[in-house]
């Protein structure tokens, strides 16, 4: 008796530590701005470093948890408040921001992810729902994706529902219909089954959070490759 299913009509990625690696692309990130603050906004750098700019972000997220919708808010009203309390010109907070996202979004792809992407393309509808601020066109992979959801722009972040029913809104398929791939057990796994999708963990890191969560992935995979297999084992290998 056959018991796989038909393949599912779309896939939905999270991007941050699932296409890429972004602490690292953070932290240089940060290293660039602070060096355009030596040079642009001196008084802001002789007040401040790295670590106390990121303290003093972390307790306004505290008191302010509405930027948790959306970090480069988040990011910039810390930038405002640092130059304020330096004395620093606050028009020069726009042009710090815009080089902190410049080397925001210069990340580089997992080797699996292009390679995965465009099997994928020809045979499902490709979206993405994320909780960060990357921007896929900068990066330059928007071509891939049909749908790109973000909680800074719906006012609506994952784990709720809201977002990944948006996403498939978007796309036109129902959350049954859809498959949505992520790192993050609790924001993306839990989060995306409890809005009606299938979820698959992308774990490249041999993590065992899903026990210590009670979290039941309906796939565990280290990258695209093994996605694709597990898209194949489960599915009638016929095109949607």
């Amino acid at each position: 008796m056959n018991t796989r299913r038909a393949w599912p009509k779309a896939i939905l990625f999270d991007l941050d530590d699932t296409l890429w690696p972004i602490a690292p692309v953070i932290l240089q990130a940060e290293e660039s701005l602070f060096a355009w603050l030596r040079e642009h906004a001196p008084r802001v750098a002789e007040r401040f470093t790295i670590d106390s700019l990121r303290q003093a972000r972390l307790e306004l997220l505290a008191r302010k948890p509405e930027f948790h919708l959306d970090l480069g808010k988040l990011r910039h009203a810390g930038l405002l408040a640092a130059f304020q309390e330096a004395g620093e010109d606050a028009a020069k907070v726009e042009h710090a921001m815009a080089q902190f996202f410049a080397a925001r979004n210069a990340v580089i792809p997992y080797d699996d992810v292009l390679p995965g992407l465009l099997k994928l393309k020809n045979r499902v509808l490709i979206g993405s729902i994320s909780n960060g601020n990357a921007d896929l066109r900068t990066i330059g992979l928007s071509h891939h994706f049909k749908v790109s959801v973000a909680a800074s722009r719906l006012g609506v972040a994952k784990p709720d529902a809201a977002i990944f029913l948006a996403a498939c809104k978007e796309l036109g398929v129902a959350p049954e219909d859809a498959v949505y791939v992520g790192d993050d057990v609790l924001l993306d796994v839990r989060g995306a089954q409890r809005a009606g999708l299938r979820a698959v963990w992308m774990n490249r890191t041999g993590s065992t959070k899903h026990l210590e969560h009670e979290v039941v992935p309906d796939a565990i995979v280290r990258d695209f490759d093994e996605l694709l297999d597990w898209l194949k084992r489960e599915h009638d290998d016929v095109q949607p």
